[in-house]
């Protein structure tokens, strides 16, 4: 892999972690497009998601210090009990990484991926539609059990092509939580699972750097960072506006081209 390479990966995978539309899914379908071979698809793609999750502090910084600074009061507060939420939304993610870690690298190097990547984005579009349609009543907070539910779409979610945020986000809106709200939980909820996989690979550190090569890792990492800040705050924008069902459209049509394309 070149460094033009990477840094065109990287800056697909900071526009597409925020949109609604599978950043696993489009890494998968641009790595095809380029003629990339990579090894150790994980690690890379891990590495990228850790840059955005670097962009998603940065933006969200105001929030993320309000978070910290009350996490350590001696007393129960809403920082304290939003942390609590935060933390019940990873298990099911954490489960999932841990126990299906190697049967996902394999799926990203299997010679149908493009078609699993396409049925996910359609399954995207789905999840979009039915929540831009849906009128549920809303919430003032999100609880702890709509917590684990959102974990919940955030482990399927890892399946290559769909979408992370889409579910996650799709899966508030459902539930009938604000969509403020769902927007910056979906975006903070993510952080602890990649820095933790982002560590490991670290200490494993002759895999990340030995296949792919450092150069080629920064330069994807640095691109993926500064355009993830760009979509970051584009995307909350766009969840409080409810533009939702566009993003639907474009996972349908990316997701039938996706398969089409596998045949071809």
């Amino acid at each position: 892999m070149t460094v033009l390479e990477s840094i065109v990966l990287g800056a697909v995978q900071g526009i597409t972690e925020f949109l609604p539309v599978s950043s696993s899914g489009h890494l998968q379908i641009a790595k095809a497009l380029l003629g990339v071979e990579i090894e150790e698809n994980l690690v890379f793609d891990v590495t990228l998601h850790a840059a955005t999750v670097l962009s998603t502090i940065v933006i969200l910084w105001p929030e993320v210090k309000k978070i910290l600074c009350g996490l350590f009061s001696s007393h129960f507060n809403e920082e304290q009990a939003y942390v609590l939420k935060l933390i019940i939304s990873m298990i099911p993610i954490g489960i999932i990484g841990f126990a299906f870690k190697d049967y996902l690298n394999a799926m990203l190097e299997s010679p149908y991926i493009l078609t699993i990547v396409g049925c996910m984005l359609l399954l995207t579009a789905a999840l979009l539609s039915f929540a831009y349609y849906a009128r549920p009543r809303i919430k003032e907070n999100i609880s702890y059990r709509d917590a684990f539910i959102i974990g919940l779409a955030q482990a399927i979610a890892a399946m290559p092509g769909l979408s992370r945020s889409g579910s996650t986000i799709a899966t508030g809106l459902l539930l009938g939580n604000k969509k403020s709200a769902v927007a910056q939980f979906s975006f903070l909820m993510v952080l602890a699972p990649i820095m933790g996989e982002m560590l490991l690979n670290v200490v494993k550190g002759e895999v990340v750097f030995g296949s792919i090569g450092t150069l080629p890792l920064v330069c994807g990492f640095l691109a993926a960072f500064l355009v993830g800040c760009a979509a970051c705050r584009f995307m909350i924008g766009i969840v409080q506006k409810g533009k939702l069902i566009w993003f639907a459209v474009y996972c349908a049509i990316a997701g039938v081209v996706s398969i089409i394309s596998n045949f071809i």
